[in-house]
């Protein structure tokens, strides 16, 4: 089992990408820049909304939160960027919320 790793552990940058995914709830997170494995908002990435028609597109209640344990996928992200350190992520999808798939854009060594 991971490590419990709460909101307010985290940088201000990935707090900001926290509240962008529960805002966002469906959809995708497109070109965030990515710099000593911490998101960078210097051009803020595109955002893709999903809407699902005649379903539930608020943000997730989590949002409302202060503080919360984060779950295994968001940690697993933040994971996958402290390994990339430098770079762009393509594409981030986003469903219920919390990060599902993620396209790195990378130099083949």
């Amino acid at each position: 089992m991971g490590v419990a790793v709460t909101k307010s552990a985290l940088s201000p940058a990935r707090q900001r990408l926290v509240e962008m995914m529960q805002d966002l709830n469906f959809g995708r997170i497109e070109g965030l820049v990515v710099r000593g494995g911490e998101p960078v908002f210097d051009q803020p990435p595109w955002v893709v909304r999903e809407v699902k028609l005649g379903g539930e597109n608020s943000p997730r209640p989590e949002a409302a939160k202060a503080d919360f344990v984060l779950k295994a996928q968001v940690r697993e992200l933040f994971a996958q960027m402290n390994a990339m350190r430098e770079g762009i992520v393509a594409t981030i999808e986003v469903k219920h919320g919390l990060p599902f798939k993620m396209t790195i854009e990378e130099v083949p060594a």
